[in-house]
């Protein structure tokens, strides 16, 4: 079989010049926004460069590819395969020479990102937590001389606040940033935590960044599940490739974008993206059904021996806490009835898919970040109208507390350490200590503790 690279795939055509740059050379970017970028009608314009976030593997995969792979889209019958050529360049994040230079070049207009939760590194009270050890890290690399390759920062604030400062250095202009994980107000909280790390190392960048980088707040979604050796096998058949940077993706996808392009945007829409005057009600539509459903799926259905989505929501129990949770989230969701039910529809179509593998120990990761975004919103719009949350959210956190416990997928939480030990014990003590833990004095509702200190004891006495 040929490896697979530009020259052995003329079709795919030279390099595209590079507009925009990408944090986060994940499956999911390559099945997202780089697959988005590929449908654009002015596709031949945009090309990007692409940094990993935390090891070089990706990188070097796609640039022994010249930066092209093959996206498969997997059907409920069948799969569809097709060669990606949007990324020109693919970097090691740790390559602070080549992300300086990229981002200081005037051609390039915008940089997104897919650093999950964790990566915004914020506090309890939602501002950037410099205290933490990465982000103080940060603090001593730029401090000395922003930008330096001999100290890349490692943090996407850090990066960002090293990228535009070389971009003001060099007179380039405006930019966009571009967010697209699932934190609400995405656009707005990347703003902050920009700004309050150049404002730690440089007060002069905080004003620079505040009259010429433009936030855009996102929503987006597909299903993307890890890659597997039987894909790389498929593809290879298929294409008479060898293809080892292959993403597998759900037929499904959605992009929703709020805010300024001063320095240009690919045609988006064209592909299907939905620009609006603002996400937040469709933010709350998905980190509610959609996130929410997720977490719940991933600490109950794996409690009871599931390992995928499709397993779970096959499961009959699974699928009534399912719709008792979103029954609860529909109540108070700002769209109309109608619009929600043909959502709610529509993920399970996309969740009983047979043959996206999505793992619910995926899924399961860093719920302490993940619960604040698609959980106590929602408890917090019940307390805002005088009513009690509702009682999908205590099933939800008392499969939380049931996962910390023991209970299914292996534990992985950056506050694991913290958190496993608060968890043991008598429950209903555990409860409130994770309550607090998750926003200091929600503790306090005793009910809210006590009914997710019985779902915890339902769910750890079922047999998976």
């Amino acid at each position: 079989m040929t490896r697979l690279c530009r020259e052995s795939w003329p079709a795919a055509g030279p390099p595209r010049p590079v507009r925009a740059v990408h944090l986060g050379l994940g499956a999911f970017h390559r099945s997202h926004q780089a697959w988005y970028t590929e449908h654009a009608a002015d596709r031949d314009s945009w090309g990007i460069a692409g940094f990993t976030g935390r090891s070089p593997g990706t990188a070097s995969l796609l640039q022994a590819q010249g930066g092209l792979y093959t996206l498969v889209e997997r059907g409920p019958a069948r799969d569809r395969p097709e060669v990606v050529g949007s990324i020109s360049a693919a970097h090691d994040g740790d390559d602070a020479s080549a992300w300086a230079g990229w981002i200081s070049d005037p051609s390039v207009a915008l940089v997104t990102l897919t650093v999950t939760e964790a990566g915004y590194h914020l506090d309890g009270a939602g501002h950037l937590d410099l205290g933490h050890p990465e982000v103080a890290a940060d603090l001593l690399r730029l401090r000395p001389d922003l930008g330096a390759a001999a100290r890349p920062a490692r943090t996407m604030p850090g990066r960002l606040a090293a990228g535009l400062a070389a971009r003001r250095r060099s007179g380039a202009g405006p930019i966009t940033v571009v967010p697209c994980d699932n934190l609400m107000g995405n656009g707005a909280v990347t703003r902050n935590v920009v700004l309050e790390i150049c404002e730690a190392v440089d007060p002069s960048l905080t004003r620079w960044v505040e009259a010429n980088v433009s936030f855009v707040s996102t929503v987006v979604d597909r299903i993307t599940p890890t890659t597997l050796a039987g894909d790389l096998a498929l593809v290879e058949r298929t294409i008479g490739r060898e293809d080892r940077a292959v993403v597998v993706a759900e037929p499904f996808s959605e992009w929703v974008l709020a805010g300024e392009f001063p320095a240009g945007r690919p045609d988006w829409v064209s592909a299907g993206a939905r620009l609006v005057s603002d996400v937040a009600p469709f933010a709350e539509r998905k980190l509610g059904l959609l996130n929410g459903g997720h977490s719940l799926l991933a600490y109950a259905g794996s409690a009871l021996g599931h390992s995928t989505v499709a397993g779970a929501v096959a499961d009959p129990r699974c699928r009534a806490w399912l719709d008792e949770w979103w029954d609860g989230v529909a109540r108070v969701l700002p769209l109309p009835d109608d619009e929600v039910a043909r959502y709610r529809l529509a993920l399970i179509e996309r969740w009983t898919n047979p043959r996206i593998g999505h793992a619910l120990s995926v899924v399961a990761r860093d719920g302490s970040l993940k619960l604040v975004q698609r959980v106590l919103p929602v408890i917090h719009r019940y307390r805002a109208i005088g009513q009690p949350p509702p009682p999908g959210a205590a099933r939800i956190l008392g499969a939380w507390l049931a996962h910390l416990r023991g209970s299914g997928a292996a534990v992985g939480d950056a506050r694991a350490a913290e958190l496993v030990p608060l968890a043991a014990g008598e429950r209903s003590a555990a409860a409130r200590a994770l309550l607090d833990a998750l926003e200091p004095g929600l503790g306090a509702d005793r009910d809210l503790a006590r009914e997710i200190a019985v779902t915890c004891r339902e769910l750890e006495g079922m047999d998976g």
